[in-house]
């Protein structure tokens, strides 16, 4: 890394395991850890800190976030929001203040509002998120018919738990709670409690069959 940086806006902790476009720029207060690529039209905002391992080509990250050894393509990352480990930000994405993305997850062409929490294991393609969601270990936006896709519209204070599959197109309403392990097909309204598992059924002392 050759170009030179004023060491009061960015600090980096090993300068030369990091590469740094020519079109990068830098608010305040940076840093900037081992093996980090940053290339393309990107800012990092004041006080971030990029801990190894992070890929960002042409974004707008914003202050005081927080990311790790993940992989950020053509979105805008807003203020005090978490990223990684090892999620990945997919082009046209915007993701607003105080959102947790966790280990795994994977954003694409969504735009997810303030304070919501997406930690593990979860595919959110094509969805407009309102604030303060909650999405499970194990949820799928699926939004590929095979043919086209579509898009989710998800509301405010909406609880979708472990395991859930959302079939777009659909829309669920503000203040839904979907149960772990339900697809969801149809419009959710405003306030609904949602189950749609294969109810479970034990027969008795049958195990041994298997073994």
């Amino acid at each position: 890394m050759s170009k030179i940086f004023n060491k009061k806006k960015v600090k980096f902790i090993k300068k030369r395991s990091t590469y740094i476009g020519k079109n990068v720029k830098f608010g305040e207060n940076v840093i900037i850890e081992p093996n980090n690529y940053i290339d393309g039209d990107c800012y990092i905002g004041d006080n971030s800190h990029l801990y190894p391992n992070n890929y960002i080509t042409d974004c707008k990250i914003g202050k005081n976030c927080t990311l790790f050894s993940s992989h950020l393509e053509n979105s805008i990352i807003k203020d005090d929001v978490t990223i990684g480990p090892f999620a990945r930000i997919r082009p046209h994405s915007i993701v607003y203040d105080k959102v947790k993305i966790g280990n795994f997850v994977e954003i694409k062409n969504s735009i997810i509002k303030s304070e919501c929490k997406i930690s593990h294991l979860a595919y959110v393609g094509d969805c407009d998120m309102g604030e303060k969601c909650n999405i499970g270990c194990g949820v799928i936006f699926a939004n590929y018919n095979g043919k086209t896709k579509s898009r989710t519209r998800v509301g405010n204070h909406v609880f979708i738990g472990s395991n859930c599959n959302i079939i777009a197109p659909v829309v669920i309403e503000s203040n839904s709670y979907i149960c772990a392990g339900t697809t969801v097909t149809d419009k959710v309204a405003d306030g609904d409690f949602v189950i749609g598992r294969v109810r479970q059924e034990n027969k008795a002392k049958r195990a041994k069959k298997y073994w």
